[in-house]
């Protein structure tokens, strides 16, 4: 933080672009990086000291200048990114983070977390290998988390001589991914990140080569449209109340701006009200806007909580339960359908689950196949839905209010990435086509959600068939209960459609055992067909009598 505040301060107001870098393993991310920072002389000179001693009987020719980001013990070790490294430089025309990811799978995700704060990408290539799945998938994920300029370095060079049938070749190949992401602005620079060739100087080495060298392009790229420009929004993360004549909501501004006096509307209750201070630790301002801190007072005394969002009443965000998604899957465990995880959007956490995995992407084609699961570092379109309503854009809309995050509710771990695309509306059609309002569930619809009616089956002359005959029946999807206490309303959890066995006697039991076969096998079977014939079972079973007891 301290090294980001004396940057900022020291390149005064210049344009910052934010890059990150991609590719597949071995491409040399962190060395063009580390040429960049040393060609435009921004790497301090114990730092140079350093990586002097850090080379030293190393193979390669002078300085290994993926040190400067490389950090880590083992990835120095192993000689491979491992954690994303972000790195400060100015030029006399603009200021840059850039973002050093690593391209080994396992660590997509933190490609990923990199990509996610970009203006730009710049996909590494090796001249010997071309395009290969990797740098597709860090292409299609980068283009996925709103990147839409593309810098494709066709790397060691040197080591093919410089042919420029090489380079040709390798944008050849990548032309048929381009053309299926819509909106992307590509560039292709033949570099050699370890002599330094087109990194910052244009090199004599590549005659027909007439663009300009990577540091030349990245200095004329325009940055996306900033936050600022955006409506307001303004996830609470903090209530501030020190004393009885102040009640505060604290948090960053994520988009937009806000002004003394400006309404709001607040989510998910839909209540408005204007504000009356704009609060910061150095004092009151009549103006802020993204990406500051700050702290909101109310002209109105509302329930507003950590989570909750602050908005422009005339562009709200949408507020809703069920959104398609784009995940990036990324743990070694499949994404489960249907199973409850917990997604974090902004400071807001609420239990969620995917409820349709719609299809998965092809890394080869990046076309949509069917599937069933997403597997580690699959990128599929899902439906999912969460306990409770949640104020968003679309990603494509606003990165920040957009994007969330799936976590383990056991293991506290992040398992996937999302980027919502819409809100889906949950609709039932009857007849006339209209859409179905929830209201009170009838015997009915209980019926068809259940695949049975309710039932009470009164076992009390041959207590002892009914654990059998309720692991039989749950074994078989069927919503059945065993009751053994006097006291619970067998009668009332029936007509709420559950198929109630009891071993005291019932008032008025659908199925009795008085007269059933002797036989527990045949007495089993008898049960089964007498359900059946009154109606009970909508769905089909197979099981004998005996199997799973």
């Amino acid at each position: 933080m301290l090294a980001l505040e004396h940057f900022t301060a020291r390149t005064g107001e210049k344009p910052l672009l934010r890059i990150s870098t991609a590719g597949s393993v071995d491409d040399g991310k962190s060395t063009l990086i580390g040429r960049l920072l040393h060609d435009t002389r921004t790497v301090w000179e114990d730092q140079l000291e350093e990586l002097g001693r850090s080379t030293v009987n190393r193979a390669s020719r002078g300085l290994d200048f993926s040190l400067l980001t490389d950090g880590l013990r083992a990835e120095r070790e192993q000689g491979i990114t491992i954690d994303v490294a972000y790195r400060y430089f100015a030029t006399p025309r603009r200021k840059f983070i850039v973002a050093d990811t690593p391209g080994h799978e396992q660590y997509t995700r933190n490609m990923a977390t990199g990509a996610s704060t970009a203006d730009a990408a710049i996909i590494l290539l090796d001249a010997r290998k071309g395009v290969l799945p990797q740098s597709r998938r860090h292409a299609y994920i980068a283009w996925l988390l709103g990147v839409r300029r593309l810098i494709f370095a066709v790397n060691k060079m040197d080591l093919v001589d410089f042919s420029a049938s090489v380079y040709e070749d390798i944008r050849a190949q990548a032309a048929p991914l381009l053309a299926l992401l819509e909106g992307a602005e590509a560039d292709f620079i033949p570099v050699s990140a370890l002599d330094g060739d087109n990194v910052v100087e244009a090199s004599p080495r590549t005659p027909w080569y007439t663009g300009p060298s990577l540091l030349e392009l990245l200095e004329t790229i325009e940055p996306p449209a900033s936050a600022v420009t955006r409506p307001f929004r303004f996830p609470v993360q903090l209530v501030i109340r020190p004393h009885l004549d102040f009640r505060g909501y604290a948090g960053q501004i994520a988009s937009g701006r806000i002004r003394t006096g400006d309404e709001i509307v607040t989510l998910p209750s839909g209540r408005h009200s204007r504000v009356k201070r704009i609060v910061t630790f150095d004092g009151e301002l009549p103006e802020a806007f993204a990406p500051m801190s700050v702290t909101l007072e109310l002209e109105d005394e509302l329930d507003i909580a950590r989570g909750d969002t602050l908005a422009a009443p005339e562009a709200a965000p949408t507020l809703a339960r069920r959104a398609e998604a784009i995940l990036v899957w990324m743990n070694e465990a499949a994404l489960a359908a249907g199973r409850t995880y917990l997604l974090q959007h902004g400071p807001r956490t609420v239990p969620a689950r995917v409820e349709k995995i719609l299809y998965r992407w092809d890394v080869n084609t990046l076309e949509p196949r069917p599937a069933q699961s997403l597997e580690l570092n699959e990128i599929g379109r899902v439906l999912i839905e969460t306990a409770e309503p949640l104020a968003f854009d679309s990603y494509r809309d606003n990165r920040a209010t957009g994007g969330f995050i799936l976590i383990d509710p056991i293991h506290n771990l992040t398992l996937g990435a999302g980027l919502i695309e819409s809100a889906v509306r949950r609709e039932r059609r009857g007849a006339a086509g209209v859409a179905f309002r929830a209201a009170r569930l009838t015997p009915v619809e209980r019926q068809a959600l259940f695949g049975h009616k309710g039932v009470v089956v009164d076992l009390s002359a041959r207590a002892a068939l009914a654990p059998l005959l309720e692991r039989q029946l749950l074994e078989q999807g069927h919503r059945a209960l065993l009751i053994e206490i006097e006291g619970l309303p067998a009668e009332a959890l029936a007509e709420a459609g559950q198929i109630v066995i009891t071993t005291l006697p019932a008032a008025q039991p659908l199925v009795q055992s008085a007269d059933l076969s002797a036989d527990d096998d045949e007495a089993l079977l008898e049960l089964h067909e007498r359900l059946r014939r009154s109606g009970v079972f909508l769905i089909q079973d197979d099981v004998e009598p005996g199997e799973g007891i």
